[in-house]
């Protein structure tokens, strides 16, 4: 049985970094940082209403059935969902922006934890800057 993991550390609420990647057919094995994807990051509600909103195609109508909840409940479990994924009405960054912005974060983190020196991150943040 596989569980779903955790995007948020039970101690300290923090978004917890993904480190070792493992092939279940051969057994390979990668180690580094990587970013999880963003539905990764909803929790299970919200990753159960957007299947099911997958599944009824958008249909709020159909949605409402298949939960057994009214109009105002599936238009608050979307608002939630578009939320958690960063995908509101204002939000009006482009996903390469939204990269860009991980990757420089990414690069503070690392910096805060001794893996990189002031000059290596700044010179990372302007390499990610520069790129268009």
């Amino acid at each position: 049985m596989l569980y779903h993991a955790p995007s948020a550390c039970p101690v300290c609420g923090q978004t917890l970094e993904v480190t070792r990647l493992r092939c279940r057919h051969c057994g390979s094995e990668l180690t580094g940082q990587f970013a999880p994807c963003r539905f990764c990051l909803l929790e299970d509600k919200q990753l159960q209403f957007v299947e099911t909103f997958l599944r009824c195609k958008g249909s709020i109508k159909e949605v409402e059935k298949a939960l057994g909840v009214s109009y105002p409940t599936v238009r608050n479990m979307l608002e939630s969902a578009l939320k958690a994924l960063e995908l509101g009405e204002k939000d009006n960054v482009s996903p390469a922006q939204n990269l860009r912005e991980a990757a420089k974060q990414d690069i503070l983190d690392r910096l805060s934890r001794g893996e990189l020196v002031a000059e290596e991150a700044i010179a990372a943040i302007s390499e990610i800057t520069n790129k268009k």
